[in-house]
């Protein structure tokens, strides 16, 4: 049996969705378990892009049971919309996806409230995606959250909206918006239950027996562990955490079931949204790695801002989650530089740190002290089918990432589709 997280361990948008689908051909579940439809996972085989926000990335494995678990909070209207692309693709999802009865729903008035809130911080804005997240989260904490159960049944949906619609509305009224109408919200969201009624069910239990059974089991986080809500770059972090202690919150798994914790990072390093990012490149090496990495969101198709791998955040991030497993992805965005950088200590206050702060005001204060590797330009890693064929720069440069991480590296990435990876080490 193997149990498995699957984190992110930069500020989201590392490739997770990739490696989630290439690990689902012998997993017997995969199951989200934190954020909501902020996240962006990308798939590219047989020719298609495919993008998921809310079903788990094993969805396109015919033998694989998806979990969205009690830790995501989900959008009714565009889980059903992810569904029927879904079915468009192929993928009978009747008897493989299972919605946790005990998650947290995002309802019409979550959206509103978040995208009022975030536009009046004026400059102080965190860069929400304005999908709902944060205030579903809110009432979740405050107890008077909607769960998927109380959406089967009208009455007690409409008693709890209309008390939180209340309130709301008032809110709304400060910032001169006009109120939400309570019937027409109901109306839509019970239409929108029932045609989720087959896919809801008891996800804690189903997974503790998947475990007694000794299936292999794969946790598969959103964003990225410096986005954590305890953990990240705070104020500016998403609600929830996409650590690997979120992971057994957010899916009801005992941390004594955890065996394997696998970080994703990319070889260079990339931010949505504001917040301090020591690494970040405002010339012409940041904006090759943004055309090179055709880095634009795949949620919200903002542009990512880029820079060079920083190994003081990332080991950080490797600590706090217990990494065991290292993949290295987006490899061949690096194919064109003559020289490559990474992040290896910080200076602050004009003292050199190799611990990563935890102070808003130190963060934004971080000169980065880079490790320059000579780069492997007019060479590709593309058309490599094993490590040994890397070109020896880039051996060079992973084998030092890894050696500064004291991780190994098990997975490396040269390309967006399922072919373009490799197996390095021990799975």
């Amino acid at each position: 049996m193997s149990v498995r997280i699957v984190i992110g361990a930069q500020w989201g948008d590392e490739g997770k969705g990739k490696i989630v689908d290439l690990l689902s051909n012998k997993t017997d579940i995969v199951a989200r378990y934190q954020g909501g439809a902020n996240a962006g996972h990308t798939l590219h085989f047989d020719g298609q892009k495919h993008v998921l926000h809310l079903i788990p990335s094993g969805i396109f494995h015919d033998n694989t049971t998806c979990i969205i678990g009690n830790g995501v909070v989900i959008d009714p209207f565009k889980l059903l919309e992810e569904i029927e692309l879904a079915k468009k693709s192929g993928v009978k999802p009747e008897g493989r996806l299972i919605v946790s009865e005990t998650a947290h729903v995002i309802l019409p008035y979550h959206k509103v409230l978040d995208q009022v809130g975030e536009s009046a911080l004026g400059e102080g804005k965190i860069g929400t995606t304005g999908r709902g997240i944060g205030p579903a989260y809110v009432h979740k904490i405050s107890r008077v959250g909607i769960r998927i159960m109380d959406l089967l049944d009208a009455d007690v949906l409409r008693k709890k909206m209309e008390v939180n619609l209340a309130e709301i509305n008032q809110q709304l009224a400060y910032f001169k918006e006009k109120p939400l109408a309570l019937d027409e919200m109901v109306d839509e969201v019970l239409s929108a239950a029932e045609k989720l009624r087959p896919f809801i069910g008891n996800t804690t239990h189903f997974i503790h027996d998947a475990i007694d059974e000794g299936k292999n089991i794969l946790l598969e986080g959103a964003q990225g562990a410096l986005l954590d809500i305890d953990h990240g770059t705070y104020p500016f972090v998403t609600s929830s955490s996409p650590t690997a202690g979120g992971a057994c919150c957010g899916s009801g798994i005992p941390p004594t079931a955890i065996n394997k914790v696998m970080g994703i990072t990319k070889a260079y390093c990339t931010r949505v949204g504001n917040g301090p990012f020591p690494t970040e490149l405002h010339d012409d090496d940041g904006e090759e790695l943004r055309k090179a990495g055709n880095e634009f969101g795949s949620t919200t198709g903002r542009p990512r801002r880029c820079g060079w791998v920083d190994l003081v955040a990332l080991k950080y991030a490797c600590k706090i989650n217990g990494v065991n497993e290292l993949v290295i992805t987006k490899l061949d965005v690096l194919d064109g530089f003559e020289t490559v950088k990474a992040c290896t200590s910080y200076i602050i206050d004009g003292k050199e740190v190799s611990r990563f702060p935890l102070k808003i005001s130190d963060m934004e204060a971080i000169e980065p002290v880079y490790t320059e590797y000579k780069g492997w330009k007019g060479k590709t890693t593309r058309n490599s089918n094993s490590y040994n064929e890397l070109p020896e720069e880039t051996r060079t440069f992973l084998e030092a990432v890894s050696a500064y991480l004291d991780i190994p590296i098990t997975i490396v990435s040269t390309g967006p589709g399922r072919t373009e990876t490799m197996i390095v080490g021990e799975l």
